[in-house]
């Protein structure tokens, strides 16, 4: 009990300063899903032509899903780790393991898992920011 209750306080010491060094969602969102979805996210990034499958709009999100923006799905696509293979291909990227090695090496195993999900926090948020 001690140890999770001090882990958990190590992993919000953690997400604090890796949130100053990481910057906000907006520059992840810029650094990593704009080249596809665009910087509005509308779904017509640069590359977005050269994929067999068009980006989402991400600005429909909420829309589509009655008017109410379905966060853990839209955390779940993004961090990829969870997604169930038999529901068939993915067409992005999986961030969650596209981001771990570095923050792993960077902040240690168990802390670079709190670091991934805090940036996937950190992308979920700012896509809930894009919608119209």
């Amino acid at each position: 009990m001690k140890f999770s209750i001090a882990l958990a306080l190590a992993g919000l010491a953690l997400n604090a300063a890796a949130a100053q060094e990481l910057g906000d969602g907006e520059a992840e969102y810029m650094n990593s899903c704009a080249v596809c979805h665009g910087p509005e996210g509308s779904g017509d990034g640069p590359l977005g032509d050269e994929l067999v499958k068009r980006p989402a709009d991400l600005t429909r999100l909420s829309k589509d899903n009655g008017g109410e923006f379905p966060y853990w799905r839209v955390f779940a696509v993004i961090d990829g780790r969870t997604m169930v293979p038999e529901h068939g291909d993915r067409d992005m990227p999986v961030w969650g393991r596209q981001f771990l090695p570095d923050d792993a090496r960077k902040y240690g195993p168990n802390a670079g898992d709190i670091v991934t999900t805090e940036r996937i926090h950190e992308l979920a948020g700012y896509v809930q920011t894009l919608q119209q």
